[in-house]
């Protein structure tokens, strides 16, 4: 076995792709759908209409540059589990796949596909090589079963459009089967309690699924619980009798048995497959509630095997047959319900179950382990297994999905490079391995992170040797899931510690969800990270991945995914040291220096969370099912109620005000674009005015406030270090626009284009009723694309926010009839309504997600630079 080191993959700072790639696909697959085998058309044509990269083309009008036509023969000739593809050069280079099985083809297909990527990196030196592609492909599978396995239990219940692109990216990858972890969520006939609130799936979307998988060659199996892991189902008062604990089922009870037949009926009954995972794994305290009150003390081996025998005689009668996960059996036998005794080298139970009936001979053991990074570790393992009459035991490794928002990709690598050297290999070859993709603790993880893991594993069990090309993981990745590499490793970087040489943990840090939701005021955390310059850490990874997120281009269009690292880096990036930051001024008891801290770090920290909190719920909506988000929007609202506290106290005692000044005029508070809609500011007239005049050149001649009663800006001193602000009546200057503070003005500090359009700000009232009431904020957005000079004008002055376009996507409170500035537009700008929204999305998918989550949570309409639609802003 060969214990060398896992493949490198570029650092955050390397781009080993030349930009000009990202602008246009140089090759174009025309595939003979219709001359294809029957059993493949389906399949082809469920890739070629969704795949992420535009690398296919129709026949009949294909007119591209570099055209490869890609035709299919199905033959006896090829083994099982192999395949080959040859070109041939010509006017039109022929290539052509011949295989065995279904998803040997599709697997070809994403291999044609990295090689087409990997052609035109070759033409930037050599155009020949997009001309007369040369090039011969011969693979065979490691393994007769290549599963990927995707928890649904854990609030996220992947809707069917997003599993439906998941079996696109398996099929491409050679992944021969589906297992969708449902502990309750599938429905039940007869259970209205089973699964109740949760979004589990129906008969039809299973049986969908399986359709949607089988015409591309993967098998879908139903995976359940039948002992542990039912604690949702278990707290209703409906299933009270079948409780042994909080989490496991009762044991030996008749109705136990029937109930469990009903779920195994439920489960399989829509799909083809006659395989099924009944789970079984970590049911911790098995027999030692209930249970021994009811039937005395039991030795729990004795009890999970007779156990699993029931079960599998119900399996076995409906002629299926099941899988098992095998910790039990070495916790059990260890007596010891840590995961040290399962994957303790001396544990073996072969001698404990030899003092019981034992467990069936057709019974699949499944050994997960996604710990360790030594084959030699798995290899010992999966022989303890073999040691238990489990001939051919299955492996399960693990895409580090759980515990954490962004899918850890490193360590991913290194844990399933050892397993699947191990399992390839004599002596500890097995049949069949498996990748789990798992959501434990509310699933915040985007489960799309995990697709550079599902490559790698999928790349690793087509091939005998024990490392993968970098290069051609990086060219696989761009043409099957349309990213770059090279940023999806970068994106790790939330949950690593700036310092490199460090030796990586059997477990990888998951310190970005630890930083997320720790308390701010609090921070039990920061001595854990006192000396590293987190601050910068974070700043620079948000920086890299919000530009590769929100960059214009079509060769990485899966790079918009970049985004959630992002948003979290830089929320991060701001509240790491936070506390520290706070607490030094407040020590020396330096309140102008406090309040400089939380004007400059604490409010943008407070925008940055609100917007990661849109985003991410954006995201959820669209790739899983409603139900779960609740848990998470609670985590995000406690955050948002504890910054918010923060923030008021701060300003309260360096401004020398009591907070309930604060509360009612939120005069110095959150100035976040959507964050203060109008309706929602009760009493608003008593807020105070901001005036902003603008002279004949369009300068902005200075902010001044006047306060109105109780508003409580004229309590305290002004800090020195704010802007001048003095009064001022907006009757000198007929040009001027007021409105309530707390809301941005945006401007431009040296000029101002020809045409200006209102937007973001509360109406304002006025004593004489019967003059028109003026437009409340004045927006202008730069004519030419130098945004140096844009600035927020709010409570505490005019400051700068730096050339990123920040407000080229600008959400607009509604206006009533007599203001509607719809007619006023300048060139280029227009005013998105809810039925204009397909429209756009249609014109500019690759900002679907920004579009949606600015519409929905903006209680408003959107302004938009068509102009600048590629550069969203990153404010949201």
């Amino acid at each position: 076995m060969d214990g060398g080191s896992p493949m490198q993959i570029s650092t955050p700072n390397e781009d080993p792709v030349p930009r000009v790639l990202q602008d246009a696909i140089g090759v174009n697959l025309a595939v003979d759908v219709d001359g294809a085998p029957e059993h493949l058309q389906q399949g082809l044509q469920q890739i070629i209409g969704s795949h992420n990269v535009a690398y296919f083309a129709q026949t009949s009008s294909a007119q591209a540059e570099h055209l490869w036509s890609v035709q299919f023969e199905h033959t006896g000739d090829v083994a099982s589990g192999t395949f080959d593809v040859r070109s041939v050069t010509g006017q039109v280079p022929q290539i052509t796949v011949r295989y065995n099985r279904t998803i040997d083809a599709f697997r070809a297909l994403g291999q044609v596909l990295t090689a087409a990527r990997a052609a035109e990196v070759a033409a930037l030196t050599n155009p020949s090589a997009l001309q007369t592609p040369d090039f011969t492909i011969s693979e065979s599978a490691q393994f007769e079963t290549l599963a990927l396995m995707i928890d649904c239990s854990r609030n996220g219940v992947l809707n069917v459009n997003s599993v439906r692109a998941m079996l696109r990216n398996m099929a491409l990858m050679g992944y021969t089967m589906l297992q969708l972890y449902t502990e309750d969520t599938y429905k039940v006939e007869g259970e209205p309690f089973f699964g109740y609130l949760r979004g589990g799936y129906t008969h039809d979307e299973l049986r969908a699924i399986d359709d949607y998988a089988f015409a591309m060659g993967i098998e879908v199996v139903a995976c359940i619980q039948t002992l542990g892991h039912l604690g949702q189902m278990l707290q209703w008062p409906r299933y009270a009798g079948l409780r042994d604990t909080n989490e496991v089922i009762l044991s030996r009870a008749p109705e136990t048995y029937a109930f469990l037949e009903k779920l195994i009926k439920a489960a399989s009954a829509p799909l083809r497959s006659k395989r099924i995972h009944i789970g079984m794994d970590e049911a911790y305290g098995v027999g030692e509630g209930r249970f021994r009150g009811l039937y005395g003390q039991v030795e729990g081996t004795a009890i999970f095997v007779e156990h699993l025998g029931r079960v599998h005689a119900i399996c076995a009668q409906l002629g299926l047959r099941a899988m098992i996960w095998s910790d039990m059996l070495f916790c059990l036998a260890a007596k010891n319900n840590a995961l040290y005794a399962y994957y303790d080298q001396s544990n073996n139970p072969a001698e404990a179950l030899s003092r019981v009936e034992g467990i069936p001979q057709d019974i699949d053991l499944v050994f997960w382990d996604y710990y360790h990074t030594q084959p030699e570790i798995y290899a010992r393992k999966i022989q303890q297994h073999k040691d238990l009459g489990c001939n051919s035991p299955w492996m399960a490794g693990g895409a580090w999905t759980w515990s954490r928002l962004w899918c850890h990709v490193p360590f991913s690598f290194e844990s399933n490079r050892a397993s699947l050297i191990a399992a390839k290999s004599q002596p500890g070859r097995v049949a069949s391995f498996m990748l789990t993709i798992w959501g434990d603790e509310g699933n915040e993880c985007d489960f799309f992170s995990a697709l550079p893991v599902m490559l790698y594993v999928a790349n690793h069990a087509h091939t005998d040797k024990s490392e993968i090309d970098a290069v051609f993981m990086e060219n696989a990745f761009a043409a099957v899931c349309g990213g770059s590499l090279g940023d999806w490793m970068a994106a790790s970087g939330v949950d690593e510690l700036p310092q490199p040489n460090e030796a990586r943990a059997q477990m990888p840090s998951n310190m970005s969800k630890w930083l997320l939701w720790e308390d701010p005021m609090l921070s039990f955390m920061s001595p854990q990270y006192a000396g590293l310059a987190l601050d910068e850490h974070y700043a620079g990874t948000a920086s890299r991945l919000l530009d590769c997120a929100l960059a214009p281009n079509t060769r990485y269009p899966l790079n918009r995914l970049l985004r959630m690292p992002g948003l979290l880096a830089r929320v991060l990036s701001l509240k790491c040291n936070l506390r520290d930051r706070l607490a030094r001024p407040y020590k020396a008891g330096d309140r102008t220096a406090l309040l400089q801290v939380a004007e400059t770090r604490l409010r943008p920290l407070i925008e940055a969370q609100r917007e990661l909190w849109l985003y991410h719920r954006a995201r959820w909506m669209r790739i899983y099912k409603p139900f779960g988000w609740e848990t998470l929007e609670l985590r995000y609202g406690g955050l948002a109620a504890r910054l918010h506290t923060m923030y008021d106290r701060i300003v309260a005692y360096a401004l020398c005000l009591p907070c309930s000044a604060l509360r009612k005029s939120r005069a110095v508070g959150v100035a976040a674009g959507v964050s203060r809609h109008p309706a929602l500011l009760p009493g608003r007239s008593r807020l105070p005015s901001l005036t902003v005049p603008f002279d004949s050149a369009g300068d902005v001649s200075g902010p001044s406030v006047s306060a109105d009663a109780g508003s409580g800006l004229s309590m305290g001193e002004v800090p020195a270090w704010l802007p001048s602000i003095t009064s001022a009546d907006s009757s000198d200057d007929p040009a001027a626009m007021s409105m309530g503070l707390g809301w941005p003005v945006t401007a431009c500090t040296s000029s101002l284009p020809a045409c200006t359009i209102p937007a973001c700000g509360p109406l304002q009232s006025h004593a004489d009723t019967s003059a028109p009431a003026p437009l409340p904020v004045l927006t202008a957005l730069p004519a030419t694309s130098d945004t140096d000079n844009v600035t927020t004008i709010n409570a505490l002055g005019v400051r700068e926010l730096g050339g990123e376009g920040d407000f080229w996507l600008q959400p607009a409170p509604l206006l009533p009839p007599e203001l509607d500035p719809q007619d006023s537009f300048p060139r280029d700008i227009g005013c998105l309504g809810e039925e204009d929204m397909g429209t756009v999305i249609d014109s500019i998918p690759e900002l679907e997600e920004d579009l949606l989550c600015i519409y929905e949570n903006s209680y408003t309409s959107l302004l938009l630079d068509y102009g600048r639609v590629t550069a969203p802003s990153r404010l949201g």
